[in-house]
């Protein structure tokens, strides 16, 4: 086998997630899309924004990336 720079591509195969949330927090998405609006002249459906919301945020938590990659050094 080669020894490619690049290793091979995690699994991108789409995964649909249905939820129930508050009707505030319905109200504040809607107010975060239009606020994104506004800052970016693009409007974007609020099922679109929250798959970048979630990433940012797990990207954010460091108690939840430290605890990750513990996790997946171990299963090595």
């Amino acid at each position: 086998m080669a020894d490619l720079k690049l290793g091979k591509l995690p699994d991108r195969t789409p995964v649909k997630l249905a939820i129930t949330i508050t009707p505030d927090l319905q109200a504040s998405l809607q107010s975060y899309a239009e606020l994104y609006a506004s800052a970016y002249g693009v409007e974007e459906p609020v099922a679109d924004l929250i798959p970048a919301m979630l990433a940012a945020f797990l990207e954010s938590d460091r108690s939840f990336t430290r605890a990750r990659d513990i996790a997946q050094r171990g299963q090595k």
